[in-house]
């Protein structure tokens, strides 16, 4: 225990940490008040390996219950590490370690088509019911949009839907795209609302097989094509693009490709919003836990590498958006919804699954309330006359379909 408690020292300096360790004793750390967790640790092997990868450890050993949460739960530990996040990273081990990822980052994200499928496959093929006990009605898996904290998420997911088809400024008969569908949500939306024909395309058998049956049920085979294709392969073009959640999924190293395909499947007079989760403070890693139980091969961009590829690709950047906290009351939403309907994801799956699932949802709710992620919505177009030159069509096309 003394090189982690070497370690805790230093970390915890807003509010406390108490460690039980696995002969019983207690270490506590930190000044005291809020926030504030107790651990117990029946493991002795945890000792060397929190210390030497806090980050990566700390969440595996809550799955597999080496790590238990005696006092305020896996929400009060990650609230300890979020109020003390620099002190961790702050440390000479921790440095180093983040310096040497940084590194080989590239090779974490080499996202060829056979490797792309395979990452979507790992975290969206789990089960469309599983999905459904916590997202909203309409399946839609990324950042809803809280023009108020008291609307439902169901209200912020279809003001989210408003606020991005605005942004297209959408005309009936055009062609759009979506990439990475999903299950359909936006493609029928802005079928619906729009009156345009939508091509979707999405890596996950699960999501397609939903989303194909949810355009069926709505009798709009003629207006939505969902497809089981790379958007690398596309032939078509399109009037308009639309990206929501799949950026994340890109890999920096293919930036470039992804963007000069938006550029290649756009018409002349086109344009795309594309929507992404991001990061302050410029280019980083993905941690190691999300990379390896969560999204394999993702990444969250900084806007300056994501800027620098836009501009090789030779696109307009038209407008940017950033939404701030947004997410994070989206997930807290979602990790209620969960905690609601637990004991149904653990005979889908076990506790295991489930104490990792929880543990995502808070961390990556966490990175966005204390930590530097936040979601951008960038527009793009080839022609710099594509759009009109002021923001008041976006506020019109809201206000009605809001």
């Amino acid at each position: 225990m003394k090189l982690l408690n070497t370690m805790m020292a230093r970390f915890v300096q807003v509010g406390q940490l108490t460690i039980i360790d696995a002969d019983g004793n207690e270490h506590v750390h930190g000044p005291g008040g809020v926030p504030s967790a107790t651990i117990r640790l029946t493991d002795k092997k945890l000792y060397k390996e929190l210390f030497f990868n806090p980050e990566l450890k700390a969440g595996e050993a809550y799955m597999d219950g080496r790590l238990i949460c005696e006092e305020g739960g896996i929400r009060g530990l990650l609230n300890v590490f979020g109020a003390n996040r620099e002190g961790l990273r702050g440390h000479p081990l921790q440095k180093a370690l983040k310096g040497w990822l940084k590194k080989i980052r590239k090779w974490h994200q080499r996202n060829k088509t056979t490797a792309s499928r395979k990452n979507v496959q790992h975290h969206y093929d789990l089960s469309n019911d599983f999905y459904k006990l916590f997202l909203d009605e309409d399946m839609q898996y990324s950042c809803g949009y809280w023009p108020s904290l008291d609307i439902s998420l169901e209200e912020a997911q279809r003001v989210k839907k408003a606020h991005i088809a605005t942004k297209l400024n959408l005309k009936p008969g055009m062609r759009v795209l979506d990439i990475g569908c999903g299950w359909g949500g936006m493609a029928i939306y802005i079928a619906q609302n729009f009156d345009c024909h939508v091509v979707g395309v999405t890596l996950s058998d699960e999501q397609l097989a939903l989303g194909k049956q949810r355009v069926k049920d709505l009798g709009l085979e003629d207006k939505v094509d969902l497809r089981l294709q790379d958007y690398r392969h596309v032939p078509e073009t399109f009037d308009r693009i639309v990206s929501v959640g799949m950026f994340e999924h890109v890999g920096v190293t293919h930036f470039l490709e992804y963007f000069s395909k938006i550029r290649d499947l756009l018409t002349e007079d086109g344009s795309a919003l594309v929507h992404s989760i991001g990061r302050k403070g410029g280019p980083g890693t993905t941690g190691a836990w999300i990379r390896k139980y969560i999204f394999p091969g993702g990444y969250s961009p900084a806007l300056s590498e994501t800027f620098a590829e836009i501009e090789k690709a030779g696109l307009w950047v038209t407008d940017c958006e950033i939404l701030r906290l947004h997410y994070a009351e989206t997930l807290k939403e979602w990790d209620k919804r969960f905690q609601a309907n637990r004991a149904e994801a653990a005979e889908m799956f076990d506790e295991k699954f489930c104490r990792m699932w929880e543990f995502y949802l808070v961390i990556s709710e966490l990175s966005f309330r204390v930590g530097k992620h936040m979601n951008f919505q960038i527009q793009l177009a080839k022609d710099v006359s594509a759009l009109p030159i002021t923001r008041d069509y976006m506020m019109d096309g809201e206000r009605k379909f809001s």
